[in-house]
């Protein structure tokens, strides 16, 4: 969700999880998405993509934000091709992330994601 790939008319294979999971039909429905209802995932994702600084990409962004955190020493992100893994590992070599960005990430957590899915932790 976080690469800013996926759209509304995303579509996923019938075998997919998110194809049959979405709301839980099979299994837990954080499983899916995290929980989080999949419009208003895609939202915060297009707030999210305002924050994202010149010259990072959203997926950068996603993994500069959690190597922000003291407590976190490492990110394991997926990577398919070459070129996606060294994207990945750039991340760990950018600028800190602004407070306005660090504020506007978690601003987005409390309206968006925060009511739908706290509970469940």
């Amino acid at each position: 969700m976080l690469t800013g790939k996926l759209k509304a008319d995303s579509a996923f294979e019938e075998g997919d999880h998110r194809t049959f999971n979405r709301h839980g039909e099979k299994f837990d429905v954080g499983e899916t998405f995290s929980g989080v209802e999949y419009g208003e995932a895609l939202r915060a994702v297009e707030e999210l993509r305002e924050l994202v600084p010149e010259g990072m990409t959203m997926t950068q962004f996603a993994l500069r934000w959690i190597l922000m955190f003291d407590a976190v020493t490492c990110a394991i992100p997926g990577g398919k091709k070459a070129g996606q893994v060294k994207e990945n590992c750039a991340a760990s070599e950018m600028a800190a992330l602004s407070a306005e960005a660090m504020g506007g990430v978690e601003r987005i957590y409390q309206e968006r994601i925060y009511g739908g899915v706290h509970h469940r932790w």
